[in-house]
């Protein structure tokens, strides 16, 4: 993995961003996440979009999970969420942005489908993502199998208390979701996942210098070809080589890769 640690918050949006446009400008297909560690990114890039610096005109988007039971257009869906946070803000076609379709009767089927969409679609050339405070990284929680596909997941209790802030009480929080698995998002060929706050220190160390684990299924970065992390420093003040991450060149450029 390729360690940046940025001072604030502010400078790891900045950083992904950076990279982010790179790959939008060149028409990639991008991977999208939710959550509140991803909106500073996102705003970046709207900004960098209103000033004629990046174009999100030949990309298309896959999201990498949706609530089971919500419609789309249900303000807390993931596919609303990303609109409202992002996509409708930067000129991308609606229908180039994917998602599960959580709404489905089969929502087994559902996960194949968007599984094999993504495939037959090339595959994703950057994955965003973030961390769990327990390691997890999209609904994939501990346990998740490495080389799990889209699937149905039942969500922790504590995720689901971590949502209710989103809805009007922790009753209404959907209980189950399909979320692409360690496997799906492995074959995207470039990972940046992100992370600020003292809150994420644990998880960071365990993903980064921890074993690869089912019990970190972050861990799963490890094991990748082109994997990128990008921490404030109280998101990293828990690493014992640190030292050999906070140097890294913050000017060197990164180019998309595509197979």
């Amino acid at each position: 993995m390729e360690i940046l640690i940025r001072s604030t918050p502010a400078e790891v949006a900045v950083e992904a961003a950076d990279i982010f446009a790179h790959y939008a400008n060149a028409g990639a297909t991008l991977g999208l996440a939710t959550g509140s560690t991803p909106v500073a990114m996102y705003k970046e890039l709207i900004t960098r979009h209103e000033r004629g610096e990046v174009s999100f005109a030949r990309s298309r988007a896959f999201l990498l999970d949706e609530y089971i039971g919500l419609e789309r257009t249900h303000e807390q869906s993931y596919y609303s969420t990303i609109r409202r946070e992002f996509t409708s803000h930067v000129g991308f076609d609606d229908d180039l942005v994917k998602s599960p379709a959580g709404d489905s009767d089969d929502p087994a089927t559902a996960a194949a489908t968007y599984d094999k969409a993504i495939r037959d679609a090339g595959g994703v050339d950057i994955q965003l993502l973030g961390i769990g405070a327990n390691g997890h990284v999209g609904f994939n929680e501990p346990s998740s199998s490495l080389q799990s596909r889209t699937r149905i997941k039942t969500l922790h209790p504590q995720t689901v208390q971590d949502n209710a802030r989103f809805f009007d009480n922790e009753d209404e929080v959907p209980r189950h979701v399909l979320t692409q698995g360690l496997g799906t998002i492995s074959e995207a060929r470039h990972l940046l996942l992100l992370a600020t706050g003292s809150n994420k220190a644990s998880a960071v160390h365990a993903m980064v210098e921890g074993p690869l684990s089912a019990h970190c299924p972050a861990s799963i970065l490890q094991w990748h070809q082109r994997a990128t992390v990008i921490l404030d420093e109280a998101a990293a003040s828990q690493l014992e080589d640190r030292e050999y991450y906070v140097f890294a060149d913050k000017h060197r450029p990164h180019r998309p890769l595509f197979s």
